[in-house]
């Protein structure tokens, strides 16, 4: 008599989606089409920065060796004083509630189970307080400034960040002015949420979305609701954003955001080694390499081709953090092999909750870690530490030359 084992449903999940590109076809069916543009495009008309982080990725060539002994490969990585399960983890992204209700708390409880950083936005639709508790042991906090009153504001977000145990304070730097994100506005998405008959047509092909968020309500900014007042609406809450969220931090602020949080300090967004070598001079003690995944400047080089220039000015004096088109766990390897010590992915996550639910975080948490695994293997690397030591072929790697008026 013979007798089979049952799949369990991870396994199905896995065999039915088993790459980024299957989770984002899904997404892409499931989900409102405004919602769906909003994760998937960038700035400017055809959103054309997305695709220069991917071709830049997709250029990175690594060459394996073999006959080594890879049974014993280790890709838990320290970073700040702490060891995580991989060198990946949950990029901030703000109002991901609209992509699927809670996608914030389902991303927080999977980085905690697979024991990897989640990163949570300003303008998340969930309270800081509340992913913290969910995620105690990886939970960083990412702060856009906001400049009104000497940034009194920033100042108790950092105080709030510090009083529910953020292990990183992760400041963004690359959006010194809103830019024009042609597809949302061919949407007419904006916040408050407003009905169009677009949107109406929209949310009508993606019922189970619809149902889904009909339940759970419009996301809010809960972060923001102490300083817009605490009956204040959705309305309240959007144009309070909108107004304080006005411009970009500078170096003096920075200064004394160094001052004000007693553990570790990253930029986020930088792509010249000039910067990374002053936030080096201000004790920040990690350099987050993005150009926030091709949503604010087209111009911008794809983000993977700065790394190793700003990986060699900093010298180890600070860590490096890289995101930008993180979709698999090659992607993963191809990053720390040209200088980046831990890795964010955000539409990747993303997809997988928007195309799975729930079920979604889990998801493509273990599809890193399995990935990452398997390709350092191939390509004989035997720990995150080992990385950089691999022969790279970098053909779009940025060579940074000094000013033309410099000395010398």
């Amino acid at each position: 008599m013979s007798s089979t084992v049952a799949e369990t449903p991870a396994a199905r999940l896995r065999r039915r989606f088993p790459s980024f590109s299957d989770l984002q076809r899904r997404a892409r069916s499931r989900i409102a089409r405004f919602a769906y543009d909003f994760v998937a495009g960038g700035v400017g008309d055809g959103a054309p920065n997305v695709a220069h982080n991917r071709a830049g990725m997709d250029a990175v060539r690594i060459v394996p060796r073999y006959a080594l002994d890879v049974s014993a490969v280790s890709v838990r990585t320290e970073l700040f004083g702490r060891v995580y399960n991989a060198p990946v983890g949950v990029a901030p992204m703000g109002n991901v509630g609209m992509v699927w209700p809670r996608a914030d708390a389902i991303l927080a409880a999977a980085a905690q189970r697979a024991g990897i950083p989640y990163v949570s936005s300003t303008v998340a639709n969930v309270a800081m307080e509340e992913l913290a508790r969910i995620a105690p042991d990886v939970f960083w906090f990412q702060l856009y400034g906001l400049p009104g009153e000497k940034h009194a504001l920033s100042f108790d977000l950092i105080r709030r960040a510090e009083a529910v145990g953020a292990h990183a304070l992760v400041i963004t730097l690359d959006v010194p002015a809103r830019q024009k994100r042609v597809h949302d506005v061919r949407n007419g998405l904006v916040m408050p949420f407003r009905y169009r008959p677009r949107t109406v047509f929209d949310i009508a092909r993606a019922p189970a979305w619809a149902v889904a968020s009909l339940r759970a309500g419009l996301p809010s900014f809960p972060n923001m609701r102490p300083y817009a007042g605490e009956g204040a609406g959705l309305a309240e809450m959007a144009g309070f954003v909108q107004r304080n969220m006005v411009t970009g931090v500078t170096w003096e602020d920075i200064a004394r955001f160094r001052d004000a949080w007693p553990r570790a300090l990253v930029l986020k967004g930088l792509q010249h080694p000039e910067d990374a070598e002053r936030a080096v001079q201000l004790g920040v003690d990690g350099i987050w390499v993005s150009n926030h995944g091709g949503r604010q400047f087209d111009a911008a080089p794809a983000s993977i081709d700065t790394v190793p220039a700003i990986a060699a000015q900093v010298a180890g004096r600070a860590k490096v953090l890289f995101d930008g088109s993180i979709r698999s766990g090659l992607d993963v390897l191809r990053a720390v092999a040209v200088g980046a010590d831990m890795c964010f992915a955000g539409r990747a996550f993303l997809y997988a909750v928007a195309a799975l639910g729930e079920a979604g975080g889990d998801h493509a948490a273990a599809g890193f870690a399995e990935e990452i695994r398997g390709t350092f293997a191939q390509a004989g690397v035997l720990s995150v530490a080992d990385a950089p030591r691999a022969t790279v072929l970098h053909p779009g790697a940025v060579r940074f030359e000094p000013p033309r008026n410099a000395p010398g």
